[in-house]
């Protein structure tokens, strides 16, 4: 971890990319602290796309397509949604400049959401940037029962047809473990971001 922002710092759009090409990524304390810091974690977290993989119970309520899935289509209800504290986080690092970076960042094509609604509302989504044939995970958020891991699913498979090739989490959790998420020293990890940055895919 760096130095952080001082209050009211505004972040590039540039900088941001140009931060995750090497790596580094910025978090807030809580949505309420005024200052952004980089991080460059030594273990980094990262989905394999080749070997996800899908509980047996979700395959099974995925047939039954409970959500209509979007992408692109609510980038301001998917972040503030992100951005609340739920039952599982009394906290979230998304700041507002970290709101307004990625929100910069959605309109000039370099960020992307998926999407579950449930009649008319947004029950559930994800968001992340992409760069080159890389889609860094940023956060999820889920309003009703399995819509964020559907997301997810819809997420793995948009990028493997797509011809992306890392899936960076940033951090595992217990529930990212479930799906094959694994940690990569640091020095691995710049690796395959190298080699994911050679070419190009669009989300």
């Amino acid at each position: 971890m760096t130095r952080p922002f001082a209050p009211g710092f505004r972040i590039p759009p540039d900088l941001l990319l140009r931060a995750y090409a090497t790596g580094v990524f910025p978090m807030a304390e809580s949505a309420d602290d005024p200052e952004v810091f980089w991080v460059r974690p030594e273990m980094r977290g990262v989905i394999p796309l080749d070997k996800f993989h899908v509980p047996r119970s979700l395959k099974k309520l995925l047939r039954r397509k409970p959500y209509e899935i979007r992408y692109d289509h609510d980038f301001a209800g998917v972040i503030s949604a992100c951005a609340e504290p739920g039952p599982d986080r009394q906290e979230t690092w998304i700041n507002e400049p970290i709101r307004e970076a990625y929100t910069r960042l959605f309109e000039q094509g370099y960020c992307h959401t998926v999407e579950a609604w449930q009649e008319g509302r947004l029950v559930g989504g994800l968001y992340g940037v992409t760069l080159g044939r890389a889609f860094f995970g940023e956060s999820m958020f889920t309003r009703s029962p399995n819509a964020s891991k559907i997301c997810l699913v819809h997420l793995v498979e948009r990028l493997n047809e797509r011809g992306f090739t890392l899936l960076d989490t940033q951090f595992t959790t217990p529930h990212l473990k479930r799906f094959g998420a694994i940690d990569v020293p640091r020095r691995r990890y710049e690796q395959l971001l190298a080699e994911a940055l050679e070419g190009s895919a669009k989300f």
